[in-house]
């Protein structure tokens, strides 16, 4: 076990000790994400957690066409030119379960899902977080809490064996049957509800019977983590900040189950003091995704209006426009999230905090758009009165000194502001 896989691991019991700790999930595949977030921890001395998803990334190649062995080299070579020390790197498997499949009946579903927990597990993932609370054809949105118990014990059986046969690092678990659907929000929050104190031990209890009727009481030992709805979530516009006094009664079951924390999704765009507290309460994992791509995002378009003044070139496409081209002819990453009139939707592509613009970078198009925009710039330093004008935020790292103004750096430094937040709530 790596010496970050055992921090990990003993974060409730640290916790339970009076140590401060969290750490943010990383979930992201962009190469810059994952570069800024390992050059981050390289510089504070901090472990880094990246998860990939099961969209993303599973056996059959997911969304950014790469398996868990192809991701972790991935992963794995960023961190060679980064400098950043292997021991301090968890991987982790988000949502890991029969969500890409759920349109099949569920025998099918979890034989294609088995299969991908069995690829997670032989690639040296370990921190897997267990997810079959979606139902598959015919079964209606979600399945009993029981039935979605017995399918992660019967996951994590085949993520134990994979352990087993290839001699790895024994993985911690994530288990919760209140789990936000991957991807994001898709309908209104005006009704967003905190998980019950019961439900939350609930979960706990079926779930340790379910890897119990397994034979599976020391794969349960290492569960440390259990997803629960904390109060927060994002939408295209708006941010549901968490309020702690409506999650008190939920934060104070942990002093009932001492091997766990809480895992909070959806974490994305929450003010510093609402992710210190939601760490304070014992929301020790805080997932974060979206809201690093939109930062990069941001970046990216300040670069490119920075670049129409200093290089302009009127047979450059800009980048919004590329973007434009490359979502309208792939509609399927952003059609069931974005609604209203034409001019709204066209807002939403851009500038919604989902981000469903997310999914589009991979495309040749938008690279190509990307490259043509970072060769124009080159390795020219950026003026500071351009900085302040289309890239304020980073405006006081670049007169610090902290911040090279090049296009390059700038882009990473967008998404360290982030990161930084996240850093000083979970300690």
């Amino acid at each position: 076990m790596s010496q970050a896989t055992g921090r990990l691991a003993s974060i409730a019991t640290r916790r339970a000790a009076g140590e401060r700790c969290g750490i943010a999930s990383i979930c992201s595949a962009h190469p810059l994400v994952v570069e800024a977030a390992l050059r981050h921890g390289k510089t504070r001395g901090a472990d880094v957690l990246i998860e990939a998803t099961c969209n993303q990334v599973n056996h059959e190649g997911g969304y950014t066409g790469m398996t868990p062995g192809e991701f972790r080299r991935f992963v794995e070579t960023i961190a060679g030119k980064a400098g950043f020390p292997l021991d301090r790197l968890v991987l982790g498997g988000d949502h890991l379960g029969p969500n890409p499949w759920k349109h099949l009946p569920a025998p099918e579903a979890m034989e294609k899902a088995a299969r991908m927990v069995d690829a997670y597990a032989e690639a040296g993932f370990t921190k897997i977080h267990l997810d079959a609370s979606m139902g598959c054809a015919g079964e209606g949105a979600a399945p009993p809490d029981a039935t979605i118990a017995a399918r992660a014990a019967e996951l994590a059986e085949v993520a134990e064996a994979a352990v087993e046969r290839t001699g790895g690092t024994r993985p911690v678990y994530v288990i919760g049957t209140e789990v936000p659907v991957p991807g994001g929000a898709q309908e209104a929050m005006d009704h967003l509800a905190v998980t019950t104190p019961e439900a939350a031990g609930e979960t706990v209890r079926i779930h340790r019977d379910a890897f119990s009727r397994r034979r599976l009481d020391q794969a349960f030992s290492r569960a440390i983590g259990v997803v629960v709805q904390p109060g927060v979530e994002f939408g295209n516009a708006e941010v549901i900040g968490y309020r702690p006094e409506r999650a008190r009664a939920l934060a104070g079951t942990l002093r009932d189950l001492p091997q766990f924390v809480f895992e909070a999704h959806s974490t994305d765009y929450q003010p510093s003091a609402a992710l210190s507290a939601l760490v304070d309460d014992g929301f020790a994992i805080l997932k974060v995704g979206p809201w690093l791509t939109f930062a990069l995002r941001e970046a990216l378009y300040g670069l490119g209006h920075i670049a129409d003044i200093l290089v302009p070139d009127p047979s450059r496409e800009s980048l919004p426009a590329a973007m434009e081209r490359v979502m309208l002819a792939a509609p399927g990453n952003w059609k069931c999230y974005y609604h209203g009139s034409e001019a709204e939707q066209r807002i939403e592509r851009h500038f919604s905090y989902s981000d469903r613009i997310r999914y589009y970078w991979p495309a040749s198009a938008a690279r190509q758009a990307v490259n043509a925009l970072m060769q124009a710039l080159g390795e020219r330093d950026i003026p500071s009165p351009l900085i302040s004008q289309y890239l304020g935020r980073l405006d006081s790292a670049v007169a610090s000194g902290s911040v090279t103004p090049k296009a390059r750096e700038l882009l990473i430094a967008g998404v360290t502001d982030v990161l930084d937040i996240y850093a000083s709530a979970t300690g």
